[in-house]
């Protein structure tokens, strides 16, 4: 009756551990073109169109270490495999691959009919976003780490090897080149005629269309966070620990915040509630008043170098805890969250999007997740099967050391 009893209790474990597979219902939504959302990278959407997608996951094999993008119900993203991907939306199931000869660590850009993203085997590349067929490649003379941004007919994006380029998006021709003293690893903004981006020698700068440098602002250290800007200011972290609202004009300083810690998430810009929310390796996720940096709320997340997203009245923000945390964007109390690693097996997450009523996000476990917003679930995670293994283990475990204990006493 004992043995019974137990396993009725063991079974029921299981049972709670197991989650369904959520259907979205149909709901709004736009395309996600690029890391961001757009040039100014702001990552706020509120256009929209029809979507009825499914909760779901695709397994790479690598890490995915940016956000994906996505138009006409397709998601491109690439994995430190070496492989870039497109996917259906609806279900998660791949359309066509493209193999390079390095990770891809980078967001790409989708403009007409290509997508456009780099490789650490120093190339970067323009596919046909249909059937990922290569239309043209440019080597540059390093990794490419930066995500791109599309203006017009030109596409930036910085490179290990110190410089900015600026190429034709038709052919891949080089327009210009900026050189700074370090890699470019920020991604960069394009604002009023303005390309802005930062550099590991520890520089934000300002430069025009045509490739000539309007200002630089000195840091002091590293700069690996992307411009996000909105009204004339821009924000951005740097590894010193500080984040600043700098005048795009002259590059003068409106106002900074100490984070003790380094910034490498990019910040989400609210200009509805004139907030902004943002990453630090100090193991918070912080809102900031975007006028002259008062600080509105801070909450324990883990350290977080991924961009958050807003959905709604939240903001949805993965951490390297390895788990993905929806928190009420006006006080940051926590509304749901996902753990697909159920806490033993965590990976890091990297930057959200947010698609109609679903959230896409990859991890450093090479999984690329769609979570269901409105029923505040995800899919079965794999890490399911290894949890309820362990817990069979367990509970045998238990099982038999008190059949051998009971044994024992009889004796």
């Amino acid at each position: 009756m004992v043995v019974k009893k137990n396993i009725i209790i063991g079974l029921t474990i299981m049972c709670l551990l197991v989650g369904p597979l959520s259907i979205a219902s149909a709901v709004g939504a736009a395309d996600w073109p690029m890391f961001q959302y757009n040039l100014d990278h702001t990552g706020y959407l509120n256009e929209s169109s029809d979507f009825t997608p499914a909760a779901w996951l695709f397994k790479t094999g690598g890490s995915i270490l940016s956000a994906p993008s996505i138009a006409d119900k397709l998601m491109y993203f690439g994995s430190t495999d070496g492989i870039f991907y497109a996917l259906n939306l609806n279900d998660g199931t791949q359309v066509w691959d493209y193999s390079t000869q390095g990770n891809i660590t980078g967001s790409s850009v989708v403009r007409g009919d290509n997508v456009y993203f780099g490789s650490m085997d120093s190339y970067f590349y323009a596919l046909d976003k249909k059937n990922g067929d290569s239309v043209w490649k440019y080597r540059t003379g390093n990794s490419i780490e930066s995500s791109p941004a599309a203006d017009n007919e030109t596409v930036y994006f910085g490179s290990d090897d110190q410089r900015l380029y600026a190429l034709d998006l038709d052919n891949g021709t080089l327009k210009w080149q900026f050189q700074t003293q370090n890699a470019v690893k920020s991604s960069p903004s394009v604002y009023n005629g303005t390309v802005f981006f930062g550099s590991d020698d520890g520089k934000v700068y300002a430069v025009n269309k045509n490739g000539t440098k309007l200002w630089s602002y000195d840091t002091g250290n590293a700069v690996r966070s992307s411009p996000a800007i909105y009204n004339g200011t821009l924000y951005i972290g740097t590894d010193n620990g500080n984040f600043y609202a700098l005048n795009t004009n002259d590059g003068s300083i409106k106002w900074s915040y100490d984070f003790n810690d380094s910034v490498r998430s990019s910040a989400l810009l609210d200009p509805n509630d004139n907030s902004l929310f943002v990453g630090s390796d100090n193991g918070n996720i912080t809102s900031l008043d975007m006028r002259d940096g008062t600080l509105k709320w801070s909450v324990s997340v883990g350290n977080v170098k991924s961009t958050p997203a807003l959905m709604r009245d939240d903001v949805v923000v993965g951490s390297d805890s390895g788990t993905v945390y929806v928190l009420n964007k006006y006080s940051g109390k926590e509304d749901w969250s996902y753990a697909p690693g159920y806490y033993l097996f965590n990976s890091a997450f990297s930057t959200p999007i947010i698609y109609g009523d679903d959230i896409f996000v990859g991890a450093a476990d090479g999984s690329m997740y769609a979570l269901n917003y409105d029923k505040k679930s995800g899919p079965t995670s794999v890490y399911l099967y290894y949890v309820s293994a362990i817990v069979i283990v367990v509970i045998v475990g238990l099982l038999a050391f008190r059949s051998v204990r009971g044994r024992r006493k009889k004796e």
